[in-house]
């Protein structure tokens, strides 16, 4: 099992986490957000937390809440990340939502690194990102030059995705507001087949006809479909679980087969961001075939 975390982000930094809260800093703002994982104390005091941040969110139910502003800030604004492996860089636009998150989830910078590293020496290379939210992998598979689908059940995060895009100077994403996996199963009665495909998909979400998904329920499924159309002669399957329960020995167990039987390397292992007060936040488990 390896540990991951992103490294030398200049635009991201976790200050410190504990709680059931976390002080980051995204470009020159600092927020104070929820964080279920942080069962432990925090390391800095409540004084120096809040001497630093510009903004805290303060929930108001399980979905939704509002931001507490210390100090003057925009409610929109932009970070960029560059990528380890190539000279090129990407741009999100956040923002503060109502349902605590900016439009970046900072751990999965190691996965970007990973897809560009693999695509850049596939010749017309294909990629799926399914459950891709504001389309971080979607924006560094399409900077290595594959044809990417970009899908997500809700139309206002695809189009943030496709604001990302515009921002990073990229084009020709195909956009999808879709079920993953309806979409899925589509693509495989259409025979195509994708060179890297990457999933995160939620522990509960709706699809944008309602349609149900709760990961313990439906990851079986979704696994045995996205299989399926991931080519089997060259590829990159990435599969995230951000789940209090989950191991990434069952993640293992999802992937292990299909490794065995098209000869691909098989690694699992933890997301983390590290903080500047030493402690460490897993941020879920993963999963990578690589052929």
């Amino acid at each position: 099992m390896e540990l991951l975390s992103p490294e030398n982000w200049k635009d991201y930094e976790l200050f410190d986490v504990g709680d059931f809260e976390k002080l980051e800093r995204f470009g020159q703002y600092i927020t104070i957000r929820p964080e279920p994982q942080a069962v432990w104390p925090k390391t800095w005091s409540n004084a120096d937390w809040e001497k630093q941040a510009h903004v805290k969110f303060i929930p108001r139910s399980s979905s939704a809440g509002d931001w507490k502003k210390f100090k003057q800030m925009p409610d929109q604004w932009k970070i960029g990340y560059e990528f380890k492996t190539q000279k090129s860089a990407i741009q999100f636009r956040l923002g503060l939502t109502s349902f605590k998150h900016v439009g970046v989830f900072p751990e999965q910078a190691v996965n970007w690194d990973a897809i560009v590293s693999f695509l850049k020496d596939i010749e017309k290379p294909k990629f799926l990102n399914l459950f891709a939210y504001t389309g971080g992998a979607s924006l560094a598979a399409r900077a290595a030059g594959a044809d990417v689908t970009h899908v997500d059940s809700i139309k206002q995060v695809v189009t943030w995705a496709n604001e990302n895009m515009q921002l990073s100077n990229l084009d020709n994403i195909r956009w999808m507001v879709d079920d993953a996996m309806k979409f899925v199963k589509k693509e495989s009665r259409r025979g195509n087949l994708y060179h890297g495909i990457i999933l995160d998909p939620p522990a509960y979400g709706h699809g944008p006809n309602g349609e149900k998904w709760k990961l313990e329920d439906n990851i079986a499924e979704m696994m045995g479909e996205v299989l399926k159309v991931l080519n089997p002669e060259k590829h990159l399957l990435i599969l995230n679980a951000y789940s209090l329960g989950f191991s990434s020995i069952i993640i293992e167990n999802f992937l292990r087969s299909y490794a065995k039987q098209h000869k691909s390397a098989l690694q699992t292992g933890e997301l983390f961001l590290q903080a500047k007060s030493g402690v460490k936040l897993p941020l879920g488990v993963w999963g990578r075939l690589t052929k």
